[in-house]
């Protein structure tokens, strides 16, 4: 996998010209691939083997969307414009976003960020919250958590309103 997957993912981008149907025929291709290892015969040679594997995913997927849909669903020139208007708006004012979000997050405590992250990004529960923030010193209750993430979500609040993010209210 290591020494033939780019190229076979390159290989299937260039078929699909799209990065979700070449990612989707990819995990068919790695799924046979990981099932067929045992069954290889060196009849031919491994890259020719991998190549074999990766066009029957193609097709196979190619068959199955065709009795899904039976026709495409959307024109190669909607989307190229799909694609253009993906890249030049909604990327830059996700970007926008993302950075004015990041520059308030700096704005907090190593702990207040901490609880942020273990809460919303990896949606950890209170009790694990909890158990991850309590240290020697200090044993931290859940709804003490909690209690301490609408402080926070409060801090952050205020921070958006003097950076001109949100309106007071």
């Amino acid at each position: 996998m290591r020494g033939y997957g780019p190229a076979v993912l390159g290989y299937l981008a260039s078929l699909a010209r799209d990065e979700d149907r070449a990612d989707d025929v990819f995990a068919q291709f790695s799924e046979d691939l990981w099932r067929g290892l045992r069954g290889f015969k060196r009849g031919c040679s491994a890259k020719t083997w991998v190549y074999t594997l990766a066009w029957h995913a193609w097709i196979r997927h190619e068959r199955e969307a065709f009795h899904r849909h039976a026709r495409p669903l959307v024109t190669e020139e909607m989307s190229r414009l799909a694609a253009e208007v993906r890249s030049t708006t909604a990327l830059h004012l996700k970007s926008e976003a993302k950075d004015a979000v990041a520059r308030l997050r700096e704005q907090l405590t190593p702990a207040e960020q901490s609880l942020l992250v273990l809460r919303i990004d990896r949606g950890l529960a209170w009790a694990d919250v909890a158990a991850v923030m309590s240290t020697a010193e200090e044993t931290l209750d859940p709804r003490a958590a909690a209690k301490r993430f609408d402080r926070v979500k409060e801090k952050l609040r205020k921070l958006a309103i003097e950076a001109g993010l949100l309106r007071s209210s």
